[in-house]
């Protein structure tokens, strides 16, 4: 029975109709996406061997590797900074600090006197500033002088190098980016048989790279062109350069005195910075030579009212002056890393003000019809290099006439500008229609105008 019911039940069984179960598709999850490898940074093999010097603690390596690296990145002035817990290398490229690398406190002192030794100071003085100078060749051959400068503080002596490259080449006026009108007044002025030619702006504005650009276009074998700097930063080769050494007291003054009695066409005075300089230089003028030095003041104009208060008199600032250079340096836009800038309507507004007052033929009409700025598309690679922003101050009979009736520096720049002379802040506009540099390099170091 139990047989038949069993068998009965199987029949059943299988006798039902087959029921199919769909089961609901699972979900596709899309497989993540493989991030690509990143790609090795490449470190330069100063960089590396400064790295390298640092880990074995080799203290005469490390010292010519952080010259070596400077070189190959553009450098002007090394920083090396002891801070509480470690030593700062840092660089200062196209006008701007940046970190390098660091190193242990306990290698400073050892590297402190590996830099003393180079440039003559002395090891055991440690509580005041020194300065001093040494003469270095890099395993690549290339050649440099270095300024150093030693400053007590309270973890430590910090150093700043000043580099001046010997093999980097003088550019010409219109590398440094003198152009148009400026360049005109310029090389007129360089061409007058006497007079003085000022050129003036802070400490590393390439004021003394610009002069020896004009001595560079007068060296020529028929002319005798004397120079008294403080230091001779770059040797040219047709030139006596000769540096003062206010130790034994051969001053500026001094030094034009001297040059005065070794029969010159042409010279020129490191800096303006006393009355004393100022008189012999325009002695220099006003017995038949060329003359040219460096001043610091915020604007050409500036200098008239500098040279005043220096106790130089007006009718002598009239009859030697022949030309006036306010520079400043901006870093260049490299092309290959920038885009087009969003410009604020304030500060559109600002550079719209500047523009309605630029004289004529200093920029192609056709750049004021879509006033296009450009900003760094990459913040570490934008900007390559620096080009100069020119302020050019020709003396003429009616400003002549003003400084000798003692106007204001306001007056006289009024005049100045309608007889076509640009400021720095008309320059930097024009330079970053152009695309050159931006509008943030431009007014990092040109004052907006009222």
């Amino acid at each position: 029975m139990a047989d038949q019911q069993t068998q009965q039940t199987v029949q059943v069984t299988n006798t039902a109709p087959a029921v199919k179960v769909v089961m609901p598709a699972a979900p596709v999850v899309p497989a993540a996406p493989v991030a690509p490898a990143p790609a090795p940074v490449q470190i330069s093999p100063e960089l590396q061997s400064l790295r390298n010097a640092i880990l074995a603690a080799n203290v005469p390596q490390m010292v010519m590797s952080i010259i070596s690296y400077a070189l190959e990145m553009r450098s002007s002035d090394i920083h090396i900074e002891a801070l509480e817990n470690h030593v700062r290398v840092r660089y200062r490229v196209d006008g701007v600090l940046k970190s390098i690398v660091d190193y242990p406190t306990n290698l400073h002192p050892a590297v402190v006197s590996r830099i003393k030794i180079m440039s003559n100071l002395k090891i055991d003085e440690q509580r005041i500033p020194q300065d001093g100078r040494a003469e270095v060749t890099t395993k690549e051959g290339r050649e440099m002088d270095l300024r150093i400068s030693t400053l007590p503080t309270v973890n430590g002596e910090k150093i700043v190098m000043r580099i001046q490259d010997k093999s980097r080449k003088i550019p010409d006026l219109l590398e440094l980016g003198i152009e148009g009108n400026n360049l005109k007044r310029i090389e007129e002025a360089i061409k007058s048989p006497n007079g003085i030619i000022i050129n003036t702006g802070p400490t590393g504005s390439g004021k003394t790279t610009t002069l020896y650009s004009c001595l560079n276009r007068l060296n020529k074998t028929d002319v005798n062109i004397l120079t008294i700097e403080d230091p001779v930063e770059i040797q040219l080769d047709g030139l006596s350069q000769s540096q003062v050494h206010h130790d034994i007291q051969y001053t500026f003054a001094a030094g034009m005195r001297a040059a005065l009695r070794q029969d010159p066409d042409i010279i020129m005075v490191g800096e303006m910075r006393d009355k004393e300089t100022a008189d012999t230089a325009i002695e220099a003028s006003l017995t038949g030579h060329l003359v040219f030095s460096t001043l610091h003041t915020n604007s050409a104009v500036e200098s008239i009212t500098r040279l005043v208060n220096m106790g130089i008199q007006p009718y002598l600032i009239t009859s030697t002056i022949e030309l006036i250079i306010a520079q400043r340096l901006v870093r260049k836009l490299d092309p290959q890393y920038r885009k087009v800038a969003t410009v604020s309507a304030e500060m559109m507004e600002i550079v719209k003000n500047a523009l309605a007052n630029l004289p004529e033929g200093h920029i192609d009409p056709a750049l004021l019809q879509n006033l296009t700025f450009y900003e760094p598309s990459d913040p570490e690679k934008g900007y390559k290099g620096r080009v100069g922003l020119y302020e050019v101050f020709r003396m003429d009979n009616e400003l002549r006439k003003l400084i000798s009736e003692s106007a204001s520096t306001m007056e006289i720049e009024k005049v100045a500008k309608k007889n076509g002379m640009i400021t720095l802040e008309q320059a930097g506009v024009i330079k970053a229609l152009k695309g050159e540099t931006s509008l943030d390099e431009v007014y990092r170091v040109a004052r907006k105008s009222e």
